[in-house]
């Protein structure tokens, strides 16, 4: 649903996601829709997330919970979903989902890898920043590479450009990602792209799987762990530099448009 896909898509934090938006949206206009397709015929899904924040790299509240709201989705939809992630991030998910793993699998096990905000490598090989920091991280992307190549469908989704996925815009410069994906959701936070998925999911099948996802627990959980908010770069229960309660409104939103739909 377009007002979906506009509301994930907010600029609120300013970075220029809405230019990312607006250009995949001429050339996709149907994105959010196709994502969901894909999900919905497959039946075991890879779902990945991992942001490094240098110099630290210490992971980033972003991406996880988006993920773990992805996976509890499709494990409702009767579907098999799998957390790939480091060994910080695994730990606080456990509370919340049992199958998450660090090592990395055989692809072939699934029939859809998604990436939730997690960096893809740039014309020169390395990964970086929003700022421009290279970034120390496992090349996750090679996984994407890798099933692009064996015609696995895959889905990517991010908020700066630098993201798996982020190669289908084309976009000039450095440190932009040129890791393709079989189909992009771009988001104002990766998390809401995320949510926003969930939401067309729900959607489509005509019951709210997005109604019990409590992110506040979850991030505070990852907080706990040792995680940090990807713009402060302090360890705070927040997103993005934005506070939890803002979020919660995003997802909040999400929820009424579902239940509209499917009443």
């Amino acid at each position: 649903m377009e007002v979906i896909d506009h509301l994930i898509a907010t600029d609120i934090g300013g970075r220029g996601v809405e230019k990312l938006y607006l250009k995949y949206k001429l050339k996709r206009p149907q994105y959010l829709s196709n994502a969901a397709n894909i999900l919905l015929s497959s039946e075991r899904v890879l779902i990945v997330s991992d942001f490094p924040i240098p110099p630290s790299m210490t992971p980033e509240t972003d991406g996880p919970p988006g993920a773990l709201a992805l996976a509890l989705a499709l494990t409702s939809l009767g579907k098999s979903a799998t957390i790939l992630t480091q060994d910080i991030v695994a730990d606080a998910l456990k509370d919340f989902y049992r199958d998450v793993i660090t090592k990395f699998p055989n692809i072939e096990k699934y029939s859809c890898l998604v990436s939730i905000e997690t960096p893809g490598r740039a014309r020169d090989g390395k990964y970086y920043s929003f700022s421009g920091l290279e970034i120390r991280v496992r090349p996750y992307d090679e996984l994407f590479l890798n099933a692009s190549e064996k015609e696995i469908p895959t889905i990517g989704i991010g908020d700066g450009g630098n993201e798996i996925g982020m190669g289908n815009l084309e976009l000039k410069g450095r440190y932009y990602s040129t890791v393709r994906t079989t189909e992009l959701v771009i988001a104002g936070v990766s998390n809401w792209g995320a949510y926003g998925l969930v939401a067309e999911l729900s959607i489509r099948e005509g019951v709210n799987l997005l109604r019990e996802f409590d992110e506040k627990s979850v991030v505070t959980s990852l907080v706990e762990a040792g995680l940090i908010d990807g713009i402060t770069k302090k360890r705070e229960s927040s997103v993005d530099g934005l506070p939890l309660g803002l979020h919660e409104k995003i997802i909040s939103l999400l929820n009424e448009i579902i239940d509209i739909k499917i009443a």
